[in-house]
């Protein structure tokens, strides 16, 4: 595998820190570029069936948005991705309180979560090390956590990440990369497209679902997506379907922010493939291969053209999409879910790819 990386200054944070920026560039000429800040991938460049290359990562051209106003454009989310509810949890008798920074509920681990952390960073073996401890009380959570993320560009265009984590006390661990996509192109540039994602053709491999309420936490046990606008089995556009008001779980999630529960062996750490997006003009194809057991589907309900973006680009409603692999939203407080619990002596480890291709 040859993969050229290099580092360059992103900028300093409030207290003087210098933040750089990797790049990194396989010999199929996809670039990739990611801070040690908030492990944040901000740039993907990858060609369409011309052979044409585009940036399709949503995120800043800037350190400063990043610091305070971006909803996790490209970062890196720990020490639990998605909510618990109440931002309360029960662990071997006792009760620990989180902070709430999601209405009534802790959100991506609280404020500031790993996104918002500077990781030590190493180039090794061709791939980018992420280092950081999450020290015993941070945002509310027990025991020193010990994370390490290796990011890795493949010669067949595939993001490969790697999540691994160890600890001194239990403690829920779901890490994740929270990264928002445009197959058309992410920033304002001379013959990009832009718009929405609505014309994505969408396939997610799963038969089930996490329903939610009103505030996006689980109302317990999973629900079929047979014969809902939830069922992305077969390709279908992410539009087709999305503004179907008298479905009450897209009114709660404003439409799809939700957990799909993937088809696999109970316990299987295979890497499987999830879930695969088309953009059509362009022939762009993305492919999500995990270890994880769900992937959270975010099709971009909470960007209002607010953010300046790359190139002066407002990002507008439905601009970008997320593919987030994890274990299930509340599982401290869902028996009946897969365990986030991590405990001293073993090993959190888990291994996601994002792929791009192209479909002639």
């Amino acid at each position: 595998m040859h993969t050229d990386i290099t580092r360059a200054p992103f900028g300093t944070m409030p207290d003087g820190t210098q933040v750089s920026q990797f790049t990194l560039t396989n010999a199929a000429g996809m670039i990739v570029r990611i801070l040690d800040f908030g492990g944040i991938i901000t740039q993907i460049h990858v060609p369409d069936r011309t052979g044409q290359f585009t940036d399709v990562a949503l995120g800043f051209d800037t350190l400063a948005p990043y610091l305070k106003d971006s909803p996790y454009f490209g970062a890196l989310i720990g020490r639990y991705g998605n909510r618990i509810a109440k931002g309360r949890f029960t662990l071997d008798g006792k009760t620990h309180q989180l902070p709430v920074n999601n209405g009534e509920n802790h959100l991506h681990g609280g404020d500031p979560g790993f996104d918002k952390v500077l990781w030590q960073a190493v180039i090794e073996d061709g791939a980018l090390v992420l280092r950081y401890r999450s020290v015993d009380g941070e945002q509310g959570y027990p025991g020193n956590l010990d994370a390490t993320v290796r990011y890795t560009l493949s010669e067949d265009n595939e993001i490969i990440v790697r999540f691994q984590a160890t600890t001194d006390q239990p403690t829920p661990v779901n890490l994740t990369q929270h990264s928002y996509f445009n197959l058309h192109g992410a920033a304002a540039h001379a013959g990009q497209s832009g718009g929405d994602i609505l014309d994505h053709v969408l396939t997610i491999d799963a038969d089930r679902f996490v329903p939610i309420d009103s505030g996006a936490i689980p109302l317990g046990g999973l629900a079929p997506v047979t014969g809902t606008p939830f069922d992305f089995r077969q390709p279908r556009t992410i539009g087709a379907r999305i503004e179907q008001e008298e479905d009450k779980q897209l009114r709660h999630g404003i439409g799809y922010d939700h957990c799909w529960v993937l088809n696999r062996t109970a316990g299987s750490k295979e890497l499987k493939r999830a879930a695969r997006v088309l953009e059509p003009a362009s022939g762009r194809v993305l492919e999500l291969w995990t270890q994880e057991p769900g992937v959270q589907f975010y099709s971009g309900n909470f960007l209002d053209s607010s953010l300046t973006g790359k190139g002066g680009r407002q990002y507008e409603f439905r601009s970008g999409l997320c593919l987030e692999p994890e274990h299930f939203p509340d599982s401290p407080n869902q028996a009946d879910y897969p365990s986030t619990i991590l405990r001293p002596g073993e090993v959190y480890a888990t291994e996601s790819r994002f792929r791009f291709s192209v479909e002639k």
